[in-house]
């Protein structure tokens, strides 16, 4: 049994979730279900409705969600795991735009940088992206940012929309 104060095993990961496919709060459900079996002590956001961004057709609105938490995988083999979730609930990669039942994306592992052919992290989107960086503030305040080293509570502050807690 872990003492009290004591981290749990395995690198810290934030995980971004979407769908605006099918039935979007079963699509999310079942991924944070899932991922619960190798990501240790998981939190996850609310959902949230938000409308499709840097998409060229018009598309249904999207549900998302955030969720962080610990797991012994590798970044790769944690993404091949997403990718595989994604393929069990009916995803299909037409274009990186497409519409979507299930999108799992892996926005931070721990304090690492990776860029390679298959893998970005930290995730070259999210801090544009309110309904990520929002959640992922609120779950894990002082988490530092790898690239510039500042919290997500301060780089929220510096980024949030207006009218946003």
């Amino acid at each position: 049994m872990a003492r009290s104060g004591r981290r749990a095993a395995g690198e810290r990961v934030a995980i971004a979730l979407g769908s605006n496919l099918g039935d979007r709060a079963a699509h999310l459900s079942w991924a944070l279900e899932t991922l619960a079996g190798v990501v240790n002590g998981l939190r996850a956001s609310p959902f949230i409705e938000t409308s499709p961004v840097d998409v060229p057709d018009p598309q249904p609105d999207y549900l998302n969600a955030v969720a962080i938490g610990r797991t012994t995988l590798g970044a790769h083999a944690l993404l091949d795991l997403l990718l595989a979730l994604e393929a069990e609930r009916g995803r299909t990669r037409t274009s990186w735009r497409a519409a979507r039942t299930l999108d799992l994306d892996l926005v931070l592992y721990g304090q690492a940088i990776i860029q390679d052919v298959r893998l970005a992290v930290p995730h070259p989107r999210f801090l544009e992206r309110p309904f990520v960086l929002g959640p992922l503030a609120q779950l894990a305040p002082r988490w530092r940012e790898p690239r510039s080293g500042l919290t997500l509570a301060e780089l929220w502050q510096s980024k949030r929309p207006a009218g946003q807690p």
